[in-house]
C-alpha cells in the first residue's frame, strides 16, 4: 500500500509556535480579567480596575493593552507580534462591597506585575483571597444596628428612636440576606427594605417603643444609601471615564429615589 506524503508548509512550525503563544495569553488573559471582575464587584473604580488590567497585561508580554470597562462589563484587546491580537469580553453582575478585599486584589495585581507568578499560583493566590474569612453574620448584624442607631441620635433623635432604629436595622439586614439568596435585583431589594423599615419605624411609634417615625427612619435610610457607587461615579468622571461614571451616577440616583419612594408610601399610607 502507497502512502502519499504531504509537504507541510515552510512556515508551518512557526505557526504552531504562534498558537502556542497564543493559548497561552488567552489562559494569562482569563486570569486578569477574573481579577479585574472581583475587583470591580467588590467597589473598585472603573479607573483602577483598568489601570490594573492594563499594567497585568502588559507585565506579562503584552505590546498593547486596550482596556474598556463599564460597571456590567469589562472588554480588553492584548496584542504582541508573537501570538497576535486576542480579545477576551467579562459581563459584570451583582456587587457586594467590600473595600478589604479590593485591597486585597489591589496587593495582587501590583505583586503579578513585579514577580509575574504562574498561572497555577495566580489561580491559588486568587482562591485564598476570595476565600478569606469576612466579618460573621453576627457582627454584621451588630453593625447594621450601630449605624442606625448612631444616624438616628446625630439626627436628632431620642434614646427611644435610637433603640428602634437599630432593632429595625437588624431586621432589615435579615430582609437583605434573604433576598440577596434569590439573587433578585438591588432596586427590588432596595424597596422592600425600605417599605419594611418605614413600616417598622410607624408601627415602633404608634406601640410607644419610638418618639418620632422621622428620626427612626432616618437611620435605616443611612443603611441603604448608595454612597460608594455615588463617590466612584465622581471619582470616574473626573478621572475621564464619563461613560461609566454617568452610567453609575444614574444606577446610584435610580437606587437613592427607590428608597425614598418606599419610605414616603408607608409615611403616606400610616
Amino acid at each position: 500500500m502507497e502512502t502519499n506524503n504531504q509537504t507541510l508548509p515552510p512556515d508551518y512550525a512557526a505557526r504552531l509556535t504562534v498558537m502556542a503563544e497564543a493559548e497561552q495569553a488567552n489562559e494569562y488573559l482569563f486570569q486578569i480579567l477574573e481579577i479585574g471582575q472581583h475587583m470591580l464587584q467588590c467597589g473598585g473604580e472603573v479607573s483602577r480596575v483598568e489601570d490594573s488590567i492594563r499594567r497585568m497585561c502588559i507585565a506579562y508580554g503584552a505590546e498593547r493593552a486596550d482596556v474598556f470597562s463599564i460597571t456590567s462589563s469589562i472588554v480588553v484587546t492584548i496584542h504582541a507580534h508573537r501570538f497576535g491580537s486576542l480579545t477576551q469580553t467579562r459581563r459584570i453582575s451583582g456587587q457586594q462591597y467590600d473595600l478589604h478585599r479590593l485591597e486585597l486584589l489591589n496587593h495582587l495585581s501590583r505583586r503579578l506585575c513585579t514577580e509575574r507568578l504562574s498561572l497555577e499560583d495566580t489561580e491559588r493566590a486568587l482562591d485564598a483571597i476570595l476565600s478569606a474569612p469576612q466579618y460573621s453574620f453576627g457582627v454584621q448584624l451588630m453593625t447594621y444596628a450601630l449605624i442606625s442607631a448612631s444616624f438616628s441620635l446625630f439626627f436628632g433623635g431620642s434614646v427611644l428612636d435610637a433603640a428602634a432604629s437599630g432593632i429595625i436595622g437588624v431586621v432589615l439586614k435579615y430582609l437583605d440576606r434573604m433576598i440577596r439568596k434569590t439573587e433578585a435585583n438591588a432596586f427590588l431589594s432596595a424597596l422592600l427594605c425600605s417599605c419594611l423599615g418605614g413600616l417598622l419605624s410607624g408601627l415602633a411609634v404608634r406601640t410607644g417603643l419610638g418618639d418620632n417615625m422621622d428620626m427612626i427612619s432616618i437611620g435605616n435610610i443611612m443603611l441603604l444609601i448608595p454612597g460608594i457607587a455615588l463617590t466612584n461615579s465622581l471619582r470616574d468622571m473626573f478621572s475621564g471615564n464619563t461613560l461609566a461614571g454617568l452610567m453609575r451616577f444614574i444606577e446610584a440616583l435610580l437606587l437613592a429615589m427607590t428608597i425614598a419612594f418606599g419610605f414616603a408610601l408607608v409615611a403616606g399610607l400610616m
